[in-house]
C-alpha cells in the first residue's frame, strides 16, 4: 500500500474540525494528512454506501469517486440514510454529494452515474487508491473483484440480507479474493437481494460504517485490515464471527498473472436455461394500456400487498402455489384451479426471482410454459413505469 502513504497539508480548518482524531496517538496528523491524500471509491451510493460514503467525508478523506445510477425514491428511505424526502427523484449520487459537502466543504467529490460494466471498470477503479464493494447484485460484486485482482487494488467487502452482514478485505497482493471463496455466482433463485428477501434497515448502518473503517485503516496506514478474515455479523443475537479466509491456488481469477486477467459480464441467471417468457414493465403498461386482457398473478407474501398491487392482479402467495403443487386433495385443487392452463399468465413478485421460480415449479408440473410469463424485475420494476397502484383489498384476491 505504499502508494496510498502520501500527506498533504491540512487547512487551519481541518485542523480544528479533526481535533479528536489529531489527538489519537496512533492516528495523528500524519494519518490524518494520509487521508486527505487519498482517495475511496464506492461502488454503490445505496443501503451500503450511504454510511459509508459519510463517515469517509467526516473523516476527511480527501477525494472519494460515487458510481451509481440510480435516483432516489420513497422505498430507499428505511435504509439510505444519505437521502430523504427532499432529494426523492435525483440522483443518488447528487443527492448523497450534497450531504457529504455539508459534512466536509474541502472535500472533492466525483461522481459516475452510471452502472460499473466490462467497459468502464478498469479506467473507473483505477483512478483509486481504496475501492468498496457497496453492490446488491453478483455480476457487479464479481466485477469489482475481478478488476481489483487486475490493478491490485484492495476491496473492501460489505453484504448485507433479513438480519445478517459480512465485511471482509479482498486484496490478492497479500490474501484471498472473493472467488477463492465462490469461484462463480450462485444460482439466482439460492441469492435473493434485499428487495427479494428483506433487510432490517439498521443492518446497512453497521456494515457501512465498517467498510468505513477499513478503508480509514487501508488509506492512512493504521491497524490491521480484514484481509484473509471476515466478519460474519448476526443482527438477532447481535453475534460477531470471524472466520479465517485462505487463499485459493486454482482460483480462476488472482492465481493468474494480472495480464491474463479477463474482465467479464457474469449473467444475472446462473442457473438452467428458465422456461417460459418475459415482459418488460414498459411492455405490459402498453399491453394493458391498450386494453388487452392479461391474467396477472402477484407471488408475493401478504405483508408486500400493503404497498400495492398492479390492478386486476390475481394475489396468490408462492410459498401456497408451491404447497398446492406438491399435495394433492380439494384445497390443494381450489388453489391450482386460479391458474388457468390454457391462457397467459404473466406472474411478478418483487424483483422477478421468486416468480422465476414459481414459473419452473408449474411448468414441471405440466403446465405449458409458453404461457408463463415472468414480468422483468417484478413489481419494483412497475412501480417506475406506473402510478396506477391499488390497495390490496382492491385487488383480486383468493
Amino acid at each position: 500500500m505504499e502508494s496510498v502513504f502520501r500527506q498533504a497539508q491540512l487547512s487551519e480548518t481541518e485542523m480544528r474540525r479533526f481535533g479528536r482524531h489529531l489527538i489519537l496517538p496512533e492516528f495523528g496528523i500524519e494519518g490524518q494528512r494520509r487521508l486527505k491524500a487519498g482517495s475511496a471509491l464506492l461502488i454503490g451510493a445505496g443501503g451500503l454506501g450511504s454510511p459509508t460514503a459519510l463517515y469517509l467525508a467526516a473523516a476527511g478523506v480527501g477525494r472519494i469517486g460515487l458510481v451509481d445510477p440510480d435516483r432516489v425514491e420513497e422505498t430507499n428511505l428505511q435504509r439510505q440514510i444519505a437521502h430523504g424526502y427532499s432529494t426523492l427523484g435525483r440522483l443518488k449520487t447528487e443527492s448523497a454529494a450534497a450531504r457529504m459537502l455539508d459534512l466536509n466543504p474541502e472535500l472533492v467529490i466525483e461522481r459516475h452515474d452510471v452502472f460499473l460494466s466490462v467497459e468502464n471498470a478498469l479506467e473507473l477503479i483505477s483512478g483509486y487508491d481504496v475501492i468498496i464493494d457497496g453492490t446488491d447484485n453478483f455480476p457487479t460484486r464479481y466485477l469489482v473483484n475481478d478488476t481489483c485482482v487486475k490493478l491490485g487494488k484492495p476491496n473492501v467487502f460489505g453484504g448485507v440480507l433479513r438480519f445478517d452482514g459480512q465485511l471482509s478485505v479482498f486484496d490478492a497482493r497479500r490474501g484471498p479474493c472473493y472467488r477463492c471463496l465462490f469461484p462463480e455466482p450462485p444460482p439466482v433463485e439460492l441469492a435473493p437481494n434485499c428487495a427479494e428477501a428483506g433487510v432490517l434497515g439498521v443492518l446497512p448502518g453497521v456494515i457501512g460504517a465498517l467498510q468505513a473503517t477499513e478503508a480509514i485503516k487501508l488509506i492512512s496506514g493504521i491497524g490491521t485490515p480484514m484481509i484473509g478474515r471476515m466478519l460474519v455479523y448476526d443482527g438477532l443475537d447481535l453475534s460477531f464471527d470471524t472466520v479465517t479466509l485462505a487463499k485459493s491456488p486454482n482460483c480462476p481469477c488472482c492465481s493468474k498473472p494480472s495480464g491474463e486477467i479477463v474482465l467479464r459480464a457474469e449473467p444475472m441467471v446462473c442457473s438452467a436455461p428458465q422456461p417460459g417468457g418475459s415482459i418488460t414493465a414498459e411492455a405490459l403498461l402498453a399491453r394493458l394500456d391498450a386494453g388487452e386482457d392479461v391474467l396477472l398473478l402477484d407471488v408475493r407474501n401478504p405483508p408486500e400487498w400493503a404497498g400495492g398491487v398492479i390492478p386486476g392482479a390475481l394475489t396468490l402467495p408462492k410459498p401456497e402455489i408451491e404447497a398446492a403443487l406438491r399435495a394433492s386433495g380439494r384445497d390443494a385443487d381450489a388453489v391450482l384451479a386460479a391458474i388457468p392452463h390454457s391462457r397467459e399468465v404473466v406472474l411478478y413478485c418483487q424483483g422477478g426471482v421468486r416468480s422465476a421460480a414459481v414459473i419452473r415449479s408449474l411448468a414441471a408440473a405440466g403446465y405449458d410454459s409458453r404461457l408463463l410469463t415472468n414480468l422483468e424485475g417484478g413489481f419494483a420494476a412497475w412501480e417506475k413505469v406506473s402510478t396506477a397502484l391499488v390497495p390490496i383489498n382492491e385487488a383480486m384476491d383468493t
